[in-house]
């Protein structure tokens, strides 16, 4: 079974933390961390580290 990740939690399965939602596709913390350009910058970069650091 494939279990969806948490966008904004890099390597963490999405848990479903925000009341009401079912998934990544309709969590609101998601919508608003990728509607609002410095936060999806600084996801963009904690993705980036998080990448490197399960590759060394």
């Amino acid at each position: 079974m494939n279990v969806p990740q948490c966008p904004v939690r890099p390597g963490d399965a999405c848990s479903l933390c925000v009341p009401g939602a079912t998934g990544p596709q309709d969590c609101h913390l998601v919508a608003m961390v990728m509607s609002d350009p410095d936060l999806r910058a600084r996801l963009a970069e904690l993705r980036r580290e998080w990448r490197e650091g399960t590759a060394a």
